[in-house]
């Protein structure tokens, strides 16, 4: 093994602060390393934070009739529903990107089941399979359209009613879609109401403007004051100096001989 040497710095290559011993070894916050931490931005949250108690649903699962709109459509279009909720939750996904997924894991699926069911002449481990398939499939869309609801749990402090989100699509998914869509419009809707609306100020103009301006019709009325006085001085002159005239012939008139 090649013995390693030294190579010594020149002033230039010097670090351009220089540590004390000892002075990397400082104490650390332990309460603060340890403190709790909030789950959606990390930050730490002070011992005296109390998390606010879940609250429940504005509306039921099976209360689909309070809102006949989204009730239709989530009955025969699920998947124009989940976009909509989607793009209410999470502005970064577009309604058609959710709606597409949907169709295609959700009555891709569902199409399926019933082709297999339908036709007759498949093999029956063939059919097993397809079912355990689809059984599979409809879990794992469960957990996907799940995530929606919990997300919408987590920004409204939300139970879990009935049970678990997860199950409650595998079991109730038109349900929980209809639901979802009712409780974001109740909590969007008092939200906007809470909002109070404030009128701008009205717009002021600087002094500095209005200052010189104000000069400037003085000046100009002072003008207009100074030229109607001189009007005034020549014409009571003139007037003066044709009264004298007229008093000049008069008595030149007047001294003449008969």
């Amino acid at each position: 093994m090649a013995e390693g040497t030294y190579v010594k710095l020149t002033k230039d290559q010097n670090a351009l602060q220089e540590i004390n011993p000892g002075e990397l070894n400082q104490p650390i916050d332990v309460a603060r390393v340890n403190a709790r931490k909030c789950p959606e931005c990390g930050q730490p949250l002070p011992q005296s934070y109390q998390p606010p108690a879940d609250e429940d649903w504005s509306t039921g699962i099976c209360g689909c009739a309070e809102d006949p709109e989204s009730c239709f459509t989530g009955l025969f279009c699920p998947c124009v529903l989940f976009g909509r909720n989607i793009e209410t939750l999470q502005e970064e996904i577009s309604q058609n990107g959710a709606c597409v997924c949907h169709v295609i894991f959700v009555e891709g699926g569902m199409a399926l089941a019933a082709i297999t069911a339908l036709v007759s002449g498949i093999d029956p481990d063939t059919t097993l399979l397809i079912v355990e398939g689809l059984l599979f499939a409809w879990w794992g869309c469960g957990i996907y359209t799940s995530m929606a609801r919990q997300s919408l749990q987590r920004k409204y402090h939300l139970k879990d009613s009935p049970c678990d989100p997860c199950m409650v699509h595998c079991c109730m998914h038109w349900c929980a879609l209809c639901q979802e869509h009712r409780e974001t419009r109740s909590r969007l809707a008092n939200d906007h109401r809470e909002t109070t609306m404030v009128d701008p100020p009205p717009v002021q103009e600087m002094n500095a403007r209005s200052k010189p301006d104000q000069e400037m019709k003085a000046r100009s009325k002072r003008v207009q004051e100074m030229n109607s006085r001189s009007k005034q001085e020549s014409a009571s002159s003139s007037s003066s100096s044709s009264s004298s005239s007229v008093n000049d012939a008069e008595n030149r008139l007047a001294i003449q001989p008969v």
